[in-house]
């Protein structure tokens, strides 16, 4: 048996209890991971509002989508991993717990200068960062990268991503401290979204991709800011899902409108995207010029505060559950 956090009924954070469930069985092709951190992210608090079901086959009541920690056994057909190695990995949930079955080829091993806890703050973001600002994206060095919610997980992490190959980051957020620490990070400017408006600050025309979890308050300022040939990418629609457009606009600055979501996406899409992600951002990671921003950490037993810090907005990079020590 192991201990998990589970979502007992969907509602506030106190819905999430600690409770003795069985160890998960693996299938061929993935592995059993000793968990020693967990991250959080903002769809785990979907999922545990009922907002966010899991896909077909997936615990549907353990959240928690990126974990750290040792391979304690492994299926039939893999033979990437041993026994005792080092992971991190994107999973489509059932990570708030000891034990957590991963398919091996959605595991990355951590550098020895990487600790659990960074580790455990890496599949989630960084996979979305990759495919969305530079797959789907298309950003290149010389361009501009505009960024909404910079101090978060992802925005953090495209903060330093874009700027490390080459691209020249503007971003929003919503206080000045949370403003100087993404300029720290990397941004040439972040702009207070409670004093200023981005859309007069950067100007029209100026920004080459933004990366946007807001929905539809921020379109047509999107829209206004991106330059011709521009991309608008949706990974997230928090404050609203529906927005008109102006076609003439589209038209005449040529611009593609994209998104994407990840945890339903298929095995072999992930085991690509992680495949572009050791080969791209591992080295940055084992160098130590990307670094993941954990604010803070909290044992499994607490996880309903970490949920209410979550919610509450004040913090800035990365939420994790210390499962086990070391």
């Amino acid at each position: 048996m192991m201990k998990a956090v589970v979502i007992a009924e969907f509602g506030e954070p106190d819905k999430l209890q600690v409770q003795n469930r069985r160890i998960p069985t693996i299938a061929a092709d993935e592995v059993l991971i000793e968990v020693h951190a967990a991250g959080i992210n903002r769809p785990d608090v979907f999922q545990r509002l009922g907002k966010y079901p899991p896909p077909a086959g997936v615990i549907a009541d353990i959240p928690g989508l990126e974990v750290s920690g040792v391979i304690a056994a492994r299926g039939r057909n893999v033979t990437q991993w041993r026994l005792g190695d080092p992971v991190c990995a994107l999973i489509p949930g059932g990570g708030y717990a000891e034990y957590v079955s991963a398919h091996a080829a959605h595991c990355l091993p951590i550098p020895q200068n990487v600790s659990f806890l960074e580790a455990a703050c890496l599949p989630e973001t960084v996979f979305t960062v990759w495919h969305n600002v530079f797959q789907r994206g298309g950003l290149t060095a010389g361009e501009t990268l505009l960024v909404h919610g910079g101090s978060g997980g992802i925005g953090s992490t495209a903060i330093q991503l874009a700027n490390l190959f080459g691209a020249r980051v503007y971003s929003t957020a919503g206080s000045d401290e949370k403003c100087t620490f993404c300029e720290r990070l990397g941004a040439a400017v972040c702009i207070n979204y409670h004093t200023a408006d981005f859309a007069e600050e950067l100007g029209a025309g100026t920004i080459d991709v933004v990366l946007d979890s807001i929905g539809a308050p921020y379109f047509d300022k999107n829209i206004t800011v991106l330059a011709e040939e521009g991309r608008l990418i949706f990974i997230n629609a928090v404050a609203g899902r529906y927005a008109s457009l102006n076609i003439g606009q589209l038209m005449g600055k040529r611009l593609t409108l994209t998104g994407s979501t990840l945890r339903n996406r298929s095995i072999a899409f992930k085991a690509g995207l992680r495949e572009e992600v050791q080969h791209n951002v591992w080295p940055l990671l084992s160098k130590r010029t990307f670094v993941p921003f954990v604010d803070r950490s909290f044992p499994l037993d607490d996880a309903a505060a970490a949920h209410a810090l979550m919610e509450s907005g004040d913090f800035k990079g990365k939420l994790a559950l210390e499962v086990r020590s070391g």
